[in-house]
């Protein structure tokens, strides 16, 4: 059996990890003093910006943590991400008047933390990769036999949908983030991933403050403008050759791949989100960090990126 990929023990050792740390330092120092710059050079409103700002020194120290003290709690810790993720989400849209429909979804999810940490049988890497695969298959097999149990069949449709949206959405997309703790090079994916798809989101933000002009999906998202994801995305084609010493295996094919995964893919993701919100009329799936909304306004843009990455790393070089 392979060692762990990554241990508290080795942490501080690792020189991805200390990068990043490093790295993190100084982009909360750029985004405070960019923040500065917006309210007192411009006079823009950032009073959204600050908040979320304020979010981060909390959000970035528990990420942190998590990582720090290994594959368990960084498999433990995505998984409890996207439990909340899915409840906001069954709460916003009524699901979690379902209790079966719900605790099925709940358990396919904590199905996903499972396989992501117990090893195939036949041995080999850290991780299910096959059940991982087959879960989507079992969880809407056992979604649809709730209908069929109750032997109802009128107005059934719609919670089965959610259902079945929320766990793929929530739980498997998602949950691709926790099986990249199994990865020989856990560190510098999951850390660029968390700190790309961020970055990703302010730079969309700033940019359509400084020169949007053009919305981008007014009856999606209306804040958000042509110019914001164009800035975006050229941010995120940027940040892979940024921080090459995260990932030194991914050639110049993937180096690209990555940066139009998360350039696109976290703004899909981002806008996904906000069609579910603008349809049932909410602003926030949640209120559990000021600036931030809840858990699922902040994972959002993951959703995508998470299992889009995953599967362009391990065919090109494995886990």
């Amino acid at each position: 059996m392979p060692a762990e990929p990554f241990m508290n023990a080795v942490a501080l050792e690792n020189p991805v990890f200390r990068s990043y740390v490093v790295v993190l330092l100084g982009l909360l120092i750029v985004a405070g003093a960019l923040i500065a710059l917006l309210r007192f050079g411009l006079r823009r409103n950032v009073d959204h910006a600050w908040k979320a700002y304020r979010g981060w020194l909390i959000i970035i120290p528990m990420v942190f943590a998590a990582l720090f003290f290994g594959r368990a709690t960084t498999i433990a810790f995505f998984t409890l991400l996207a439990l909340s993720a899915f409840s906001e989400f069954a709460r916003a849209t009524g699901l979690y008047h379902d209790w079966w429909m719900t605790g099925v979804v709940l358990l396919g999810i904590a199905a996903v933390g499972v396989v992501s940490y117990v090893d195939a049988p036949d041995g080999g890497p850290h991780g299910w990769y096959g059940m991982l695969m087959a879960l989507p298959v079992y969880v809407t097999a056992a979604i649809l036999m709730i209908p069929i149990l109750r032997d109802r069949a009128k107005g059934q449709l719609q919670p089965v949908a959610l259902a079945l949206l929320g766990f793929i959405y929530m739980g498997w997309m998602f949950g691709h983030l926790a099986f990249l703790a199994n990865a020989r090079n856990a560190y510098g994916y999951l850390l660029y991933l968390l700190i790309a798809v961020p970055l990703c989101d302010i730079a969309a933000f700033t940019f359509g403050k400084l020169l949007g002009r053009h919305k981008l999906r007014p009856n999606i998202s209306p804040n958000k403008t042509w110019e914001g994801a164009i800035g975006a995305f050229a941010v995120s084609m940027a940040l892979p050759w940024l921080v090459r010493f995260s990932f030194p295996e991914l050639g110049t094919r993937e180096l690209l791949l990555a940066g139009v995964i998360v350039g696109i893919g976290g703004q899909l993701g981002d806008l996904s989100i906000s069609l579910i919100k603008r349809d049932i009329g909410i602003k926030d799936m949640g209120a559990l960090l000021e600036g931030h909304g809840g858990i699922l306004d902040r994972v959002d843009s993951l959703i995508y990126v998470a299992p889009l990455f995953f599967h362009m790393v391990r065919y090109f070089h494995g886990l």
